[in-house]
């Protein structure tokens, strides 16, 4: 009979061999075999359609992977009944293994996710391939994606908080929970492994507004600031116009008709065409903008190299942003905080909400909205000139 003792005291041989228990009236045998080099793995042996088969069934130690002779029993126990319900239970083994084999990687996972999902529904889906190339795929790329435990989540958070990018890893946490997600939506992996993960730092509402000192030194700053000229432009033309970070990096020349930029709705966020009155600050900008814009985009990026014409990556400008921030005497802010910014000063120069939110392209809910078709554009103008009066009696009459 196997006990703890004569396992522990075999050796190994020239050639593996096994060290059988009592024979289970014939529904199967649990056997350790000792191989040349000494390590022991319990094996079941046992008789199905008048065959004999084997069953590993693991490793013999107390690790974590490993099992204890107990724990070897009891894996017999659950392969027996299996045998008692017509069930092989080496074959279903082998299909688990296969089926393993088969099961998609996190690097397969996450090229699955972006080509059938993110790229189809995602403005901001490179975003998405960044962070997963950054600090998923590193760590767990070449992993099946339903090995991934609650556990490995929480280490791999814990990585990038520990490098002081806690905002970083609730959005990799945002990203993780949904690619798992859609991997238990397509059915290739049965539970997301992120459920009941907290996100590792709270988030304050953002409600950054820059007061006229800071629009001031932000706006002057600029011109020392170590960044392209192109970026500083892009930089002041979104607070100029107040429009969203994404639509302003693809804005081009096609879009602008005199002193009207108008929006497509494949660019606008919320999928409506928005036309923006420009101000004669936003087309001096413009005007300044035009010897290093693209053949198509305004704002193209610096370095888009020769016969290339691609626009700004927002994670560019953002990133060129916080670089400059000690050097501009700034607390820290983003890109979109210059949009809150603009939106709050029109608002204190006298102009309602609505009026506001026409400028900001909200979507608006409830009966009013849909019957109201007016389209504000004369509001919308009265209030970006004033906006750009203040803005630049700011930045011209301060010393």
């Amino acid at each position: 009979m196997l006990t703890d003792r004569k396992i522990a005291n075999a050796k190994g041989k020239e050639k593996r061999y096994e060290i059988a228990d009592e024979n289970d009236h014939g529904r199967g045998t649990l056997s350790v075999r000792v191989a040349p080099t000494g390590s022991k793995t319990f094996v079941f042996r046992y008789y199905m359609n008048k065959r004999v088969r084997r069953l590993t069934l693991g490793e013999y130690g107390t690790g974590t992977l490993q099992l204890t002779l107990a724990e070897a029993r009891l894996k017999m126990a659950e392969a027996v009944q299996k045998l008692d319900n017509g069930i092989d239970p080496g074959a279903e083994e082998q299909e688990r293994r296969i089926e393993t084999a088969n099961a998609p990687t996190i690097a397969e996972l996450a090229e699955e996710y972006l080509e059938k999902w993110a790229k189809a529904r995602k403005r901001s889906w490179k975003e998405d391939e960044r962070i997963l190339r950054k600090d998923v795929l590193p760590e767990w790329g070449d992993r099946k994606a339903k090995s991934i435990t609650r556990r490995d989540v929480v280490l791999l958070l814990d990585h990038i908080t520990a490098r002081g990018a806690s905002i970083a890893a609730n959005r990799t946490l945002a990203l993780v929970r949904k690619t798992f997600n859609f991997a238990v939506g397509r059915s290739l992996i049965d539970l997301n492994p992120c459920t009941g993960v907290q996100a590792p730092s709270k988030e304050h509402q953002k409600d950054r507004v820059l007061t006229d000192d800071e629009i001031v030194l932000f706006w002057r700053g600029l011109d020392k600031a170590k960044m392209a000229t192109i970026t500083k432009l892009e930089l002041r033309f979104m607070l100029t116009t107040g429009q969203r970070l994404g639509e302003v990096s693809q804005a081009s020349h096609d879009q602008i008709d005199r002193d009207w930029w108008t929006i497509p709705a494949d660019i606008a966020k919320n999928g409506k065409a928005h036309r923006v009155p420009l101000t004669g600050l936003a087309l001096d900008i413009l005007h300044q903008a035009a010897p290093l814009s693209g053949q198509r985009y305004i704002f193209a990026s610096p370095k888009r190299g020769e016969n290339q014409d691609r626009p700004m990556s927002p994670t560019a400008l953002s990133h060129a942003l916080r670089k400059n921030l000690e050097s501009l005497g700034l607390a820290p802010f983003t890109p979109h905080d210059l949009r809150r910014t603009a939106a709050t000063h029109i608002g204190m120069l006298g102009f309602n909400r609505l009026v506001i939110s026409k400028i900001l392209n909200h979507v608006e809910g409830g009966v009013t909205a849909i019957y109201d078709r007016h389209s504000y554009d004369n509001e919308k103008r009265e209030a970006l000139e004033a906006w750009s009066k203040k803005l630049a009696g700011l930045v011209s009459e301060r010393n």
